[in-house]
């Protein structure tokens, strides 16, 4: 991501300007690789946060506070020792590096004034936090213990000397105007081997100016005056975000702008971490609903070769007769006969069991043909309730592929629970009375329309909120949410303005396994021809006396 040496240089920035001469009020570490400081300056109290987690490194000032464990880490208790109550003298960046040193002046044991600095790495996977004494320059602690055994080179444990990460032998983004010398070519891996504190994305932006190096010095200039934190999003899905405009992405994202550097990291990882968390905990559903999904759908090619098979049973009710009518042209031993088809006046070939009598194998075809005409009602039964699965579980695997938080994820789970497919975890929690929390939208007349996130939720819109007159719709043959347009007292659907049935198809059609298609079909129809069949799954309905209108998938503005 791109917390690289640009937004630790913009980040030191806002923190000088925030936190400078502040006092360290209070310590927390909600988790292993999280600290968190409040701090007391002059414009009120502040909220320092830190993390060194692999998937979203970072130090930003926060608004909220976070929940404490009840017993404190052990690097908290130190920190509580060495720095609370202490001020902050100092925050500055290290070189062009994502290393950010805090120098505070605490008091010890005995009253002495002495320096601590505490020392930020926001390094991906190897970030750290060490607390150094400066007049010693050793190491009092740091949240992550590196051993020899971790890294040969570089460790980090109490009472040995600190020392920084290597130098790169790159020049540092900070004095390329001394460089100006420098040749940089349009190419992306030769100004990453050539510049330190840069992030892949900036180089691509440099790469696609013909003057890279002077694009890169005039926009570090802009960003010395002020700067704005621009997020680009793929709707929902954080992709990036940076001080300096991308212009890769603007054709293509959605772009948030934040004023505050620490606002724009904030939004970025809060919504990265609760994608991520989504898309992990929806794999565990996906792999549960397609593996029924696959079963289903051998249990129906198995049912259709057995219906098949019965079906082609006539010919054992015309070995009986012809068996019958013919027992005196018939041996008992032999394992075939050949006698004429008097409907067809063809000759045929009946196979026998040597070892019944020809009354016994005539029996026996009339009972194979009885039995497959009975088996023909049952598979037809089979095969009619396979496909009512095999429906409902496609509408499933719809909802958790446009799941879009684990809370919507955990009530399909609790769906497939309920309906048998899935096994309960733990059998003594009381079940909450289910309340229907649907996706509200707001067409362009101000039109409130309400969309189900799963079958439950589908199945409460349609039977406990609907009303009669309310306008029920649906994509044609596709999985999908129940859509609901509810309509003030005396609005029929006839009344209705059609520009707002086409935005309510269209949120229909988004939310649908047609999200990716185009003119997508959408029945629709007043709630009261909606029906809930008896002992029907979770969302599945019959309705009547509807119309279909073609709607691209689309979200209101």
């Amino acid at each position: 991501m791109a917390f690289d040496g640009i937004v630790t240089m913009c980040m030191v920035k806002e923190l000088r300007e925030q936190l400078l001469l502040g006092k360290i009020n209070k310590i927390y570490q909600p988790d292993r690789e999280e600290l968190l400081m409040n701090i007391h300056t002059k414009d009120g109290n502040k909220k320092l946060y830190a993390t060194t987690s692999s998937q979203g490194a970072r130090i930003c000032l926060i608004e909220d506070g976070l929940k404490n464990p009840e017993t404190p880490y052990n690097f908290c208790m130190l920190l509580r020792k060495h720095i609370q109550n202490g001020r902050i003298n100092d925050i500055r960046q290290r070189d062009s590096e994502r290393i950010i040193e805090f120098d505070i002046e605490s008091s010890n044991e005995m009253g002495f004034t002495v320096s601590k600095r505490l020392i930020f790495e926001i390094m991906g996977k190897h970030s750290n936090i060490i607390l150094l004494d400066v007049d010693t320059g050793k190491i009092i602690d740091s949240i992550k213990r590196i051993s020899i055994d971790v890294n040969r080179k570089r460790q980090l444990l109490p009472g040995l000397i600190y020392e920084y990460p290597p130098l790169q032998e790159k020049i540092p983004f900070k004095d390329l105007d001394k460089n100006k010398n420098l040749i940089l070519k349009q190419d992306r891996n030769q100004i990453l081997n050539s510049i330190a504190g840069i992030s892949p994305a900036i180089a691509d932006e440099m790469a696609e100016h013909s003057d890279p190096l002077g694009f890169f010095i005039e926009a570090l200039g802009k960003l010395n005056a002020n700067f704005t934190t621009m997020v680009y999003s793929d709707g929902d899905r954080p992709l990036d975000f940076h001080v300096i405009p991308i212009n890769s992405y603007l054709t293509s994202t959605d772009i948030y702008y934040f004023e505050s550097l620490s606002k724009g990291v904030n939004y970025f990882y809060e919504h990265k971490i609760a994608t991520n968390r989504t898309k992990q905990k929806s794999q565990a559903l996906l792999k549960s609903v397609k593996s029924f999904i696959e079963k289903s759908a051998l249990k129906k090619k198995r049912l259709s070769e057995d219906l098949l098979e019965a079906e082609n049973s006539d010919r054992y009710r015309l070995y009986g007769e012809l068996l019958t009518a013919n027992l005196h042209s018939v041996n008992q031993g032999d394992k075939t006969v050949t006698l004429t088809n008097y409907y067809t006046n063809e000759l045929i070939d009946i196979p026998l069991n040597e070892k019944l009598s020809p009354s016994k194998n005539a029996q026996k075809y009339f009972k194979k043909y009885s039995k497959a005409k009975t088996a023909i009602k049952e598979k037809q039964l089979q095969l009619e309730e396979n496909g009512i699965d095999l429906e409902y579980l496609y509408s499933v695997l719809n909802h958790i592929e446009n799941a879009d938080s684990t809370e919507a994820l955990d009530e399909i789970r609790d769906e497939l629970i309920e309906t048998g497919y899935l096994k309960r975890k733990k059998i003594n929690k009381k079940q909450k009375k289910y309340m229907g929390n649907p996706i509200v939208y707001y067409l362009s007349n101000g039109q409130k329309v309400l969309v189900g996130k799963n079958n439950k939720e589908n199945d409460y819109l349609t039977t406990k909120v609907a009303k009669r007159n309310d306008i029920w719709l649906h994509t044609k043959d596709i999985p999908g949410s129940h859509v609901i347009i509810p309509l003030e007292p005396g609005l029929t659907i006839d009344s209705l303005d059609k520009n707002i049935l086409f935005e309510a198809a269209s949120i229909a059609a988004f939310h649908s396994k047609g999200r990716s298609s185009s003119n997508v079909p959408v029945d629709y129809v007043p709630i009261k021809y909606v029906k809930k069949p008896n002992k029907a799954k979770p969302g599945m309905v019959i309705f009547t006396n509807n119309k279909t209108i073609y709607a691209d998938p689309k979200l209101p503005n």
